[in-house]
C-alpha cells in the first residue's frame, strides 16, 4: 500500500528542515510523500530554468527522502498544479502567450518544454529505477473539465511524452478531480494508472455541520466500471481546506476536518479496497515571497495533521497513525475485495441506524461500520452476525451490545492472523500487532466506554498481568478464549497461555504508542517492508518516536518530547543491557514480560526574546515617487498599443497589464502625467484579486484609497483631483497584487487575468493625454534575487533597493524608537529595519513566529509586508484578516546569531495608521532529537544595485 501524506518543499523554503518533516511522516505510519513543483518559482523568466532552485530540489530527492527517511516520493510536477498557488503554477510571463493553456496547441506545448525537460530529467535521475525514492510521476493535474476538445486524448498523450522523452520511466499516475474515468477506457500501457481525488466536505469554513450525503458511497462501484485493472487509488483525499482571506483560520479548519472526519470519510475509502492513498495536505505550508493565488492568506496550514509549524499536538496527526499502523499490520488488506454495499444500512446488524461495509479476504474479512446517517451525533447500540473462519458468528459471545457513538466509524476484523495465531474476530479496532522471538502482541483500543469483544482461536488461558479485572470477562465459546472488556483509560493487558500479549487501550492511550519499520536489507534500505515492519518493536513513547533500532541486545531510540514521559518498549531483546534514547545512554527495568521501561526527563528551556519596541528601529520613506523632482527616467514606459493577453480586450490606448511589461508579482507601481485642464474627475478601474487595494496621489497629494473586500476582485473608483489648469501633474497608483488567478478548466486562460490598472478616464481628456510608466519588482522577470526567487519581492522603492536583504545599509536611515509601532501620520508607505540576535537552547524544537495586533482600531487599513532575513514571509491586511501570526522557521531564522527583520508598512487612510503591537511569539516547545542547529537556507545579503531607481 502507497500511504502518502502531500508535501510542498517550495513552501517550506529551508530545505534543513525537510528530513524531519518526512521523519514525522513516517512516524505516523506512512510511506510515501506526494509534492509539487511549481514551475512559476522554476522558471520566472522564459527559458531560464533556474539552477539554484532545482539544486535544492536535488538534495531533496537524492538524499533526505531515500538514504536518511525512507519515503516514497509520488512526483506532480504538472506543468499546472493547482495547490492554491498564484496563476497554479504557471509564471506570469504565460499571460503574454496567446495561446489556450492546458491544450495541444503548439505556443502552449512549447512554452512548458524547457520546464518540463528540465524538472522531468531531475526526477529521472531520482526516480527507483536509477535508486531513488521516485515509484510514481503524475503528469499534468486535475485534467477533468474544460472546453472542446474535451477531453484530448492528443494532449494528454502529448505531457506524457515530453516526460518520456526526459527520461522518466516509472508508471504514471492521473488524478481526475473526480471519478470520471477519464482516459482509463482506452486501456494500458498506454494511459496512467487511473485514480481521483475526493473533497466530500467542501471549503465553507463557516459551519461546523457535515452537509448531508457528502460521504461517497459509490467510489468502489465506479472503479469496478471505469478502471478494475488498476489499484484503487485516491490521489487527493481532503485532509483540511484552504482558508480565505476574512475567513476563520485554520484552527477552525482542522476541527471541522478533525479526528471524526478522519474516521468516517478516510474508513469509507478504505472500505472500497484503496491502495494508493495520498491526504491532501499531510504537512501545512507557507505561502511565502507572494507564492499564493488570490483567495488565500500568507499562511498554507490547511488544517493538515502535520501543521504549518510542524508540530504533531494535532489530534488529526495521531488518529491518522492508528488508521495507517492498522492497514501496514494488516497485508490481508490488500488481496480482500469490496462486496457490494448498496444495502449496507442494518446489514450485518439488522439495526438501520447502523451501515456496515465489507471487504472479504482468502481468509481474513474487514467490516467498516458507521452511522447510516453517517453525520448523526447520536449513540446506537448494535450486536453484529460476521463470517469468521467457524462460519457467522453473532458478536458479542458474552452479552450485552455494541454502541457507535457519535460521527465515529470502526474496523471490525474476522479470521485474523497474529503471528500465526488466529484471532476469530475484533470488534474492537487494530493498533498493530507483532511476532517476537518469545511472544506475539497485539495492541487494540476502542472508544472511552465501549464494549469490546475479542476472540482468539485454541482456548488458551487468559491472565490480567495488569489493569482492572472488573472491566473484563473470560469465556470460551467456537474453540475460542473470548474476551470482552470495558474500554477505560488505565489500560488492561491480558496474557494468554499460547504467548500472546493483548493489550487493551482507550484510543487517547493508544496516540501514545508507535512502531517504526527497522532498517532492513541494502535493496529497500529503510523503506516499510514485511520483515522490518513485523519485527519492530513497539514503543509507548509520548509526543513523538522518530526512529528505533534493535542491535544485539541494545535499543536505540529517536524521539521528541514534550513533557515527561514514561517510556516503554514491547518486543525488544530478552536480556536488553542498553537503552539509548537520542543517543544518551538511559537507566532502565525490565519486567518479567520482557517490556523495557524508562523515563524521559522535560527539562524547560530558559528563553530570551528581544523586545521589538527595543530593538532600534531604522525607517524608510519607500514612496519617494510622490515627492515633487522624482525621476521616473529608468521605469518602463508602458506603450503598447496591444497586448497578447486573451482575456480581456484593452480599453486603453496603450496597455497597462502589469504582465505585459513583465511585473508578475508584489506591489506595482503607476505613473500617469498630464496637463491639467482644471478641476479634473478621474475614474480609474484597477484589478489586483480578492482583498487588493489601491491608493491614490496627485503629485503629493493624497486623494484616495481602495482598503479591500473579499469578494472585490476588481475595483471602480471616482476621484475628484484638485487640479489647477494649465499645470502638470503625476498621478501615482500602488496597487496591492494578490497573486494570478486559477486555471481549473482546460483550453480556458483564467490565470491571465490581468493585474493593475484596467482603464481609466480622465473628464475633459482623450485617454491619450496621460502618458504612463510602470513598475514592479527591480528588472521584472530578469528579477535580482536569484537565491529566494522570481515572486520574493514586488515594486516599492525599498523592495527595488534590495532594502529588505540582511546587510543593507540602514544606519544612514532615519531612527525609529518604535518602528511600525510608531507608524505613519497619513497615508504613505515606510519600511522600517532592524537587528537583532537570537540565542535559543539547542535540544529543543521552537517555531517563532511573528504576532500583529491592533487592539484599539479593528478595521484601520493597514497593509504590511514582513522580511526575515530577505524573505517575505508575510502580507498583513488588518482589516480583512483572519491572520495574525506569520510563522517562520529555523533556518529562516538565524536561532543562533543575528537576524534582519524589515516591515513596509502601508497606511491607506487619511488618518495614517500603525501597528499597536509586534512582537516574537513561540510555538510549542518539543525538547527534540533532530539534529541542530538547522542549516541556514541561504542568505544572499544586499549590495548595491546597478540600475536599481
Amino acid at each position: 500500500m502507497f500511504f502518502s501524506g502531500e508535501f510542498h518543499p517550495f513552501r517550506l523554503p529551508a530545505p534543513g528542515l525537510w528530513l524531519d518533516v518526512f521523519q514525522k511522516i513516517k512516524a505516523m505510519g506512512f510511506n510515501g510523500v506526494s509534492f509539487y513543483t511549481n514551475w512559476a518559482l522554476l522558471e520566472g523568466k522564459e527559458g531560464d530554468f533556474s539552477a539554484e532552485v532545482s539544486s535544492h530540489l536535488n538534495r531533496s530527492l537524492k538524499l533526505r527522502a531515500q538514504q536518511i527517511s525512507g519515503i516514497y516520493l509520488l512526483a506532480r510536477p504538472g506543468p499546472y498544479i493547482n495547490a492554491e498557488v498564484s496563476g497554479v503554477g504557471f509564471p506570469g510571463w504565460l499571460a503574454r502567450n496567446p495561446a489556450a493553456l492546458r491544450t495541444a496547441e503548439p505556443g502552449y506545448l512549447n512554452a512548458t518544454e524547457n520546464y518540463v525537460s528540465s524538472i522531468g530529467s531531475i526526477i529521472a535521475k531520482a526516480q527507483i529505477t536509477k535508486g531513488g525514492p521516485i515509484i510514481l510521476v503524475q503528469p499534468e493535474n486535475e485534467y477533468s473539465s474544460g472546453n472542446p476538445p474535451f477531453p484530448d486524448p492528443v494532449y494528454f498523450r502529448d505531457v506524457e511524452e515530453q516526460y518520456r522523452n526526459a527520461g522518466v520511466e516509472v508508471p504514471f499516475i492521473s488524478n481526475d478531480n473526480a471519478p470520471n474515468g477519464y482516459f482509463y477506457d482506452q486501456g494500458p500501457p498506454e494511459w496512467p494508472i487511473y485514480g481521483h481525488d475526493s473533497y466530500p466536505i467542501g471549503f465553507d469554513d463557516k459551519i461546523y455541520q457535515w452537509p448531508a450525503d457528502a460521504l461517497p458511497i459509490n467510489y468502489g462501484d465506479l472503479h469496478e466500471e471505469q478502471a478494475p485493472d488498476t489499484p484503487y487509488s485516491v490521489v487527493e483525499c481532503q485532509a483540511g481546506s484552504w482558508d480565505p482571506w476574512g475567513g476563520y483560520g485554520y484552527n477552525k479548519t482542522a476541527a471541522r476536518l478533525g479526528p471524526d472526519y478522519e474516521r468516517v470519510f478516510f474508513k469509507n475509502i478504505y472500505s472500497f479496497a484503496a491502495s494508493i492513498f495520498n491526504v491532501y495536505m499531510g504537512v501545512g505550508g507557507t505561502n511565502w515571497g507572494n507564492l499564493g493565488y488570490p483567495e488565500g492568506y500568507t499562511s498554507y496550514d490547511y488544517g493538515a495533521p502535520i501543521t504549518e509549524l510542524r508540530t504533531v499536538e494535532r489530534e488529526k496527526y495521531s488518529q491518522l497513525k492508528l488508521q495507517a499502523m492498522f492497514l501496514h499490520s494488516s497485508p490481508a488488506y490488500l488481496s480482500a475485495i469490496p462486496q457490494n454495499n448498496t444495502y449496507a444500512n442494518g446489514s450485518y446488524t439488522g439495526n438501520p441506524k447502523i451501515a456496515t461495509t465489507a471487504l472479504f479476504g482468502n481468509k481474513t474479512n474487514f467490516f467498516v461500520i458507521r452511522h447510516a446517517a453517517y453525520n448523526s451525533l447520536s449513540t446506537n447500540e448494535y450486536n453484529i452476525t460476521l463470517l469468521t473462519s467457524k462460519g457467522n458468528v453473532s458478536i458479542p459471545q458474552l452479552g450485552g451490545s455494541l454502541s457507535l457513538v457519535g460521527r465515529d466509524s470502526k474496523f471490525h476484523v474476522t479470521s485474523y492472523d497474529i503471528g500465526g495465531i488466529n484471532m476469530l474476530y475484533s470488534t474492537a479496532e487494530i493498533f498493530t500487532c507483532r511476532k517476537f522471538s518469545n511472544k506475539n502482541v497485539l495492541v487494540v483500543y476502542g472508544g472511552p466506554g465501549e464494549t469490546h469483544e475479542l476472540a482468539i482461536e485454541g482456548g488458551a488461558q487468559p491472565t490480567v498481568v495488569e489493569g482492572n479485572n472488573d472491566l473484563v470477562k473470560f469465556g470460551n465459546k467456537l474453540g475460542s478464549t473470548v474476551i470482552q472488556y470495558t474500554v477505560d483509560a488505565e489500560r488492561i493487558i491480558v496474557k494468554l497461555s499460547n504467548g500472546l500479549y493483548l493489550y487493551l487501550l482507550d484510543r487517547y492511550s493508544a496516540y501514545n504508542y508507535w512502531s517504526i519499520d527497522l532498517p532492513s536489507d541494502p535493496v529497500s534500505g529503510n523503506y516499510t517492508n514485511a520483515e522490518s515492519f513485523s519485527s519492530s518493536p513497539i514503543v509507548k513513547a509520548g509526543y513523538l518516536l522518530r526512529t528505533a533500532k534493535v542491535i544485539k541486545d541494545g535499543i536505540y531510540l529517536t524521539g521528541d518530547f514534550n513533557a515527561t514521559t514514561d517510556i516503554e518498549v514491547i518486543g525488544g531483546p530478552e536480556q536488553t543491557k542498553s537503552l539509548f534514547v537520542n543517543s544518551k545512554p538511559m537507566e532502565f527495568s525490565q519486567d518479567s514480560h520482557g517490556v523495557i521501561k524508562s523515563v524521559i526527563r522535560f527539562a524547560e528551556p530558559k528563553l530570551s526574546w528581544p523586545d521589538l519596541s527595543k530593538t532600534g528601529w531604522k525607517v524608510l520613506d519607500s514612496l519617494p515617487e510622490i515627492q515633487p523632482g522624482y525621476n521616473d527616467e529608468l521605469w518602463t514606459s508602458a506603450s503598447l498599443t496591444s497586448s497578447n493577453n486573451t482575456e480581456r480586450n484593452l480599453t486603453t490606448p496603450v496597455s497597462l497589464y502589469a504582465s505585459d511589461y513583465g511585473y508578475n508579482t508584489g506591489y506595482l507601481l503607476y505613473r500617469g502625467q498630464f496637463r491639467s485642464n482644471g478641476n479634473e474627475t478621474l475614474h480609474l478601474e484597477t484589478q489586483g484579486g480578492s482583498a487588493f487595494g489601491h491608493s491614490v496621489w496627485l503629485n503629493e497629494t493624497f486623494v484616495g484609497s481602495f482598503s479591500g473586500a473579499i469578494t472585490a476582485y476588481t475595483w471602480n473608483q471616482t476621484f475628484a483631483l484638485p487640479t489647477q489648469k494649465g499645470q502638470n501633474y503625476v498621478i501615482t497608483v500602488l496597487v496591492d497584487q494578490m497573486g494570478f488567478e486559477e486555471n481549473g478548466s482546460a483550453g480556458t486562460s483564467e490565470m491571465k487575468t490581468p493585474r493593475g490598472v484596467l482603464d481609466y478616464s480622465l473628464s475633459g481628456h482623450e485617454k491619450s493625454d496621460i502618458s504612463w510608466k510602470i513598475t514592479g519588482n527591480l528588472g521584472g522577470e530578469d528579477y535580482r534575487d536569484r537565491t529566494r526567487g522570481p515572486l520574493n519581492e514586488g515594486g516599492l522603492f525599498a523592495e527595488r533597493q534590495g532594502s529588505h536583504l540582511p546587510g543593507s545599509p540602514i544606519s544612514s536611515w532615519k531612527s525609529s524608537d518604535l518602528g511600525p509601532m510608531e507608524g505613519l501620520e497619513g497615508p504613505g508607505v515606510a519600511f522600517y529595519a532592524t537587528y537583532f540576535d537570537l540565542d535559543i537552547p539547542t535540544g529543543y524544537d521552537i517555531p517563532i513566529s511573528i504576532s500583529f495586533a491592533n487592539t484599539t482600531d479593528e478595521t484601520s487599513s493597514v497593509r504590511c509586508q514582513i522580511y526575515v532575513n530577505g524573505y517575505q514571509f508575510g502580507k498583513w491586511v488588518h482589516n480583512i484578516g483572519p491572520q495574525d501570526i506569520f510563522p517562520v522557521p529555523e533556518g529562516i531564522w538565524n536561532y543562533h546569531g543575528s537576524n534582519y527583520l524589515a516591515v513596509s508598512l502601508w497606511a491607506l487612510e487619511e488618518g495614517g495608521a500603525k501597528v499597536e503591537n509586534l512582537e516574537l511569539v513561540a510555538g510549542p516547545v518539543v525538547q527534540s532529537s533532530y539534529p541542530r542547529p538547522i542549516e541556514m537556507s541561504p542568505i544572499s545579503k544586499w549590495h548595491k544595485r546597478p540600475g536599481a531607481y
